[in-house]
This record gives C-alpha cells, sequence and structure tokens, in this order.
C-alpha cells in the first residue's frame, strides 16, 4: 500500500440511498464524522448516526430553492486543500475550514427525466451544479481525498472499508478519481445532446458499461464492446463473444427485424447464405439451410419464434456459432448445449439506436440507419406485365435481403425463400452470375424466381441475364438515367419490374 490516508471527515449528499446505509454505519464505526445536507441528512440520522448539517459548516442555509446548498469555501475549500501545501494548511487554519477526506455523491437523474418526456423546465432543473462541482474538486485533490461519485461505485468503497478500516492508497484514490471523471464527463454529454438537439453541431457519446471481447476482427486485434449486452440478449450457454460474432449479431438482428412472418436466417460475414419463411420453424429452418449448406457451416443462425427440439435435433447436425430466438423449449437447449463452445442468445426486447457511426481517417462517420421498410404500396410498376401476388411476396422478400447484404447486392427469391445472392462485388453483373450459378448448384429452379438489385441499373445487361435464367420479376430503386433500356427488354419479354425509390447501398 502506498501513501495511505484516513478518512476523518465525509461529506455525503446523494440523490439515490439504496445500499448506503451498510457504509454509513462503518464510518461511524471508524469515528469519521459524518456531514450532509436536506434529504440525506435525515436518511442518516434514521440510523440513529450523528451528522452535521451543511447549514451549520457554512454558516449560510440551503437557498434558491435548494440550487445552492454546498458551493461555499468552507466546503470546497476542505476538499481542494493540498494537505501537504503549507499555504494551503495556513489558510485552512486562518479561516477555520476542516478537511473533508471523503465525498459521496451523486447527480440529478438528467437522462433519465428527459426520457420519461418531461417538459424543459423539470429537465433544466435535473442539471446539477453542487453535485457535480463537488466530484470534480475531490477528484481533482485525488491525492488527498475520495470521491465517489455513483452507487456503482458503492461496493468498491464498503469493500476497502472493511477490508482496510477508512484508510485508502494512492491507487485507491485514483481508482475513484476516474471512475468519478467518468461520471462527470457522461453526464455533460448527456446534457450536451439534450441542448444541441438534432443540430449535430459536435460529436459527443459516452458509454459507461464495456464487454471484453475474445479478439478484435483477427485474433492479435485487442477489442472491448462498449455498451450494455445484457441488455439486448441473456447468453445462456457458449464462449466468450468475440468482434466477429457481435458484428454478424448486429446484422442477423437487423435483418429478422424485418419479417412479421415466422423465419429462420443463416448469416455468415454480415450477409445472408440462407433464409425462409414457412408455418413452422423446422420448415423454415430446411429451407433456409437449403439456400446454401456450404455457407452455413461456422454461421449465425437466428429465429423470429421459439426453438423446439424438433428443430433443435436438425439445427444440431451442423457446426455454427451463434443461434439467437426469443425463446427455447427445455428439451431443445438440452440438445443445443451438447457442444461447450456453441453460443445461446435469447434476445430481449430493447430499444434500437436510430442512428450508427464508424471511425474514418481522423474522425468519425455519423448517419441515421437505414430502417425504411417497403410496402406494397411502395412499389412503382415500370413495365407493361405487373408482378403477380406470388411474385409480389417474394419480391417484397428479395428486397429485405438485398437491403441487408454488402453492396454490389443481388438476391434471388421463390417461394419466400433465398435461392442465392451475389454479395460484395465490384460489379452487379458479377452479383447476378454469381447468385445465379450458386442456385444451381444447390439445385434451385429459378424459373418464376423474382430479382432484388440495391442500386438501379444503368444498363440492361443485368435484366437481359435474370431473364435467360427464368427470371419473371425484378424489383429495383429505379432511378438511373437510362432506366428505359431495362424497362424495354423487360416488356419485349414479359418481366414485371417495379421500383421502390429507395437505394439500399450498405458498406
Amino acid at each position: 500500500m502506498t501513501a495511505s490516508k484516513r478518512v476523518r471527515k465525509a461529506l455525503v449528499s446523494v440523490y439515490h440511498k439504496e445500499g448506503l446505509d451498510e457504509i454509513l454505519k462503518k464510518l461511524h464505526e471508524e469515528g469519521v464524522q459524518l456531514v450532509s445536507t436536506g434529504g440525506t441528512q435525515v436518511f442518516i440520522e434514521s440510523f440513529g448516526l450523528p451528522c452535521e448539517a451543511v447549514e451549520n459548516l457554512t454558516g449560510y442555509p440551503s437557498i434558491l430553492g435548494g440550487r445552492v446548498k454546498t458551493l461555499h469555501p468552507k466546503v470546497f475549500g476542505g476538499i481542494l486543500a493540498r494537505r501537504d501545501h503549507e499555504t494551503d494548511k495556513k489558510q485552512l487554519s486562518e479561516y477555520e475550514i476542516d478537511e473533508i477526506d471523503l465525498v459521496i455523491v451523486d447527480l440529478y437523474p438528467f437522462k433519465e427525466t428527459v426520457a420519461s418526456g418531461a417538459d424543459e423546465q423539470t429537465i433544466i432543473e435535473k442539471i446539477d451544479i453542487g453535485g457535480i462541482s463537488l466530484i470534480r474538486a475531490a477528484a481533482k485533490n485525488y491525492k488527498d481525498v475520495v470521491i465517489v461519485a455513483s452507487q456503482a461505485q458503492y461496493t468498491p468503497l464498503l469493500q476497502i472499508l472493511e477490508e482496510n478500516g477508512a484508510q485508502t492508497t494512492l491507487e485507491d484514490r485514483r481508482w475513484f478519481a476516474k471512475e468519478a471523471f467518468a461520471v462527470s464527463s457522461g453526464y455533460d454529454t448527456a446534457i450536451f445532446n439534450y441542448f444541441d438537439g438534432t443540430d449535430e453541431s459536435a460529436f459527443r457519446v459516452a458509454v459507461d458499461e464495456s464487454m471484453h471481447l475474445r479478439y478484435g476482427e483477427n485474433p492479435h486485434q485487442k477489442a472491448r464492446f462498449f455498451g450494455n449486452f445484457e441488455e439486448v440478449f441473456d447468453q445462456i450457454h457458449g464462449k466468450e463473444i468475440s468482434y466477429n460474432n457481435l458484428l454478424d449479431i448486429d446484422a442477423a438482428v437487423n435483418l429478422i427485424d424485418e419479417f412479421d412472418e415466422l423465419t429462420f436466417a443463416i448469416l455468415k460475414h454480415n450477409n445472408a447464405c440462407g433464409i425462409a419463411s414457412r408455418d413452422t420453424v423446422t420448415e423454415a429452418w430446411t429451407a433456409a439451410l437449403a439456400g446454401d449448406p456450404v455457407s452455413a457451416f461456422g454461421g449465425i443462425l437466428i429465429t423470429n419464434t421459439v426453438i423446439n427440439k424438433e428443430v433443435a435435433e436438425e439445427i444440431n447436425k451442423i457446426f455454427f456459432e451463434v443461434i439467437i430466438a426469443p425463446d427455447y423449449d427445455t428439451d431443445a437447449l438440452e440438445v443445443l448445449m451438447q457442444k461447450k463452445n456453441r453460443i445461446i442468445l435469447i434476445r430481449k426486447e430493447a430499444k434500437k439506436t436510430s442512428t450508427q457511426f464508424r471511425s474514418l481517417l481522423n474522425g468519425v462517420l455519423v448517419q441515421d440507419k437505414d430502417l425504411s421498410i417497403q410496402t406494397e404500396s411502395d412499389l412503382e410498376p415500370m413495365t407493361r406485365t405487373v408482378p403477380s401476388r406470388t411474385e409480389t411476396v417474394d419480391l417484397l422478400f428479395a428486397n429485405k435481403v438485398v437491403k441487408n447484404s454488402k453492396s454490389n447486392t443481388i438476391t434471388l427469391v421463390k417461394s419466400k425463400q433465398l435461392c442465392a445472392s451475389g454479395v460484395g462485388q465490384t460489379s452487379r453483373v458479377d452479383s447476378l452470375k454469381q447468385a445465379i450459378e450458386k442456385a444451381h448448384s444447390f439445385g434451385f429452379d429459378l424459373s418464376g424466381a423474382v430479382m432484388a438489385s440495391d442500386a438501379f441499373f444503368p444498363f440492361p445487361d443485368c435484366v437481359e441475364i435474370a431473364g435467360d435464367a427464368g427470371i419473371t420479376a425484378v424489383i429495383q430503386p429505379g432511378g438511373s438515367i437510362k432506366d428505359q433500356l431495362s424497362v424495354d427488354y423487360c416488356n419485349e419479354h414479359g418481366i414485371a419490374m417495379v421500383k421502390t425509390g429507395i437505394r439500399h447501398f450498405k458498406h
């Protein structure tokens, strides 16, 4: 232990009091004098513990409706005084200021108040002034003072009190200071973002929770996930999640959320290699796997329905990394848990973000997420032939898959089943050729199938190739100055083409 210091006097002023009682009792046992304000003082005294009111310390009452309570030299002098600084010590003596060695304080719930939909005046009153000032002062003087800035630090403080009494080391105090500045910076970020609104005049993000990952994109890269993963999923089995797992999990969730029907999807490297909608989960799994049983090896599985034993036994026949479902029957879990490293996730109801960002060059790119979902009413016919009811259903299905695949993308769908897709190609023609070749290699008859493209066709080559393969309907954004070339070919060959007006590039 280095630079050990004893706590003799503590200022306690908190909004959240749960879990504080044991700390207060332990501080009293150690002979620590307690100073507090308002409701916290009443709370302390309810345990029969002596407590001095801040008003007695400062000689001033709480004023301005409680806005000013602790903002006084008698408080901040006692916190900020450097114990090894002779001038500071003389001034403490001259102005009769007692040293304060421990500050336990938290902040008004600003983010929660904003989220509640409260009016602006209520929100403004939840901007903490005294608390944030106490946090910064105590954290700045961590060489002499312990700062506990949130309930999250109650347990570490209590552990120190139980193991070492009222003694703290320099390492202890510096750790608490680091945590305190995390609290204050996150709080100020929330306030700024509230005032900034949709102006986006600066990029400010603060995330407290983090999760260690096995490695980054490659084993030689370190990685962490900043966010509350447990708010979205319960991991009930399997190994530690990796960076690549998270990318695939995110892609899988975005894809499955496009579908209201019972659907099963298999993803590999953020792209669907199999997806189908059917009446039962076993039928959906079987049809999804048929789309590309080779790429399914080591993939990510996701469905929007409960996994039962019947489908679990079928799934268990292949190797996969992760499975995600809203729930699992008990006997299904017994089957799936036979492989110890297999990651099994239960998806919870959780709010998704509407903004996404990524680091790039020497800055950050920010954009709205592509949350548009086209329906039948959004489809505008471009050709004399219009799609049948069955083709329309398949076109919308294909468009959802193409939206969630890497550009350039072509998807081929028949009977609400992905026959094949060509993804991530520099040429849309190559994407189409790749999709047709894959579909044929897995035994699909593309006669009567439909095609979706994530962007418009600048030339008629794609519809020509699609027509030769038996495709009867096409969905695309439209918007090329040469749209008519593709429309003319489709009209000549009886192919239905519709446009959405929405491009779905994805990088």
